[in-house]
């Protein structure tokens, strides 16, 4: 079993371009079900980029996600 807390600070990185896309912010859960349906990442408004706008959302589907690691979380996103 996995708990939030125990994925929050982990890398969440790309395997198509191997990028750093950040960590955990948000999870989308399907209450009816049970089941966790994304990882969302930023847009907690929380950190303001360099020009004074607010952070960008990166929503990754559940199925997107390849391997969970013990310090990062491997993902395929597409550009």
């Amino acid at each position: 079993m996995l708990k939030i807390s125990d994925i929050q600070s982990k890398d969440i990185v790309n395997i198509s371009n191997g990028k750093v896309l950040g960590h955990i912010g948000d999870l989308d859960i399907n209450l009816e079900e049970g089941t966790v349906k994304s990882i969302i990442i930023g847009g907690t408004g929380r950190m303001l980029t360099f020009l004074g706008g607010k952070e960008t959302e990166i929503v990754i589907p559940w199925e997107n996600i390849v391997k969970i690691g013990s310090d990062v979380i491997l993902v395929r996103l597409d550009d």
